[in-house]
Order: structure tokens, then C-alpha cells, then sequence
């Protein structure tokens, strides 16, 4: 059988494993709060801060791409 204290190491080591988890994830929760209040202590005069996202630069990428392409068709060039 196995000692009793093996148990109990491993309980303990567990509960630690557990607490650093949720202290880590309590800092960066407390970090996106003071981010998000930078964020809107920013907001405050009226104007929303211009920031452009990967997603919307992709798509603008992707758009701009189309207009070349139609531009090439209606020009008569063959892609």
C-alpha cells in the first residue's frame, strides 16, 4: 500500500499548483481592468481613439487587392 503522506504531499502540491494558476490569472485580469480604464479615462472628452485592429488592416488589404483586380479587368489586362 501506499504511505498516507504520499497523499497528503500530493494534495498539498496540487493546492499550490492551483494557487499560482489563480494568482496568475487574478494579475492579468487586474492588468485588462487597468487597461480597460485607460481606455475610457481616455474616451472622457468625446473622441474614440482611432485604433486599427489586424482583422480590419486584413481586410482593408483585402479590398484594396479586389479594386487592382477589377481595375486590370476593366482595363482589359489579363490577371
Amino acid at each position: 500500500m501506499i504511505d498516507p503522506n504520499v497523499y497528503i504531499t500530493l494534495a498539498l502540491a496540487s493546492l499550490a499548483g492551483l494557487a499560482m494558476i489563480v494568482a496568475g490569472g487574478l494579475a492579468g485580469w487586474r492588468g485588462w481592468l487597468s487597461l480597460r480604464r485607460l481606455e475610457l479615462d481616455h474616451t472622457q472628452d468625446g473622441r474614440m481613439p482611432v485604433a486599427v485592429s489586424t482583422g480590419s488592416r486584413i481586410e482593408i488589404a483585402d479590398l484594396k487587392e479586389r479594386i487592382k483586380k477589377l481595375e486590370a479587368i476593366a482595363a482589359g489586362v489579363d490577371l
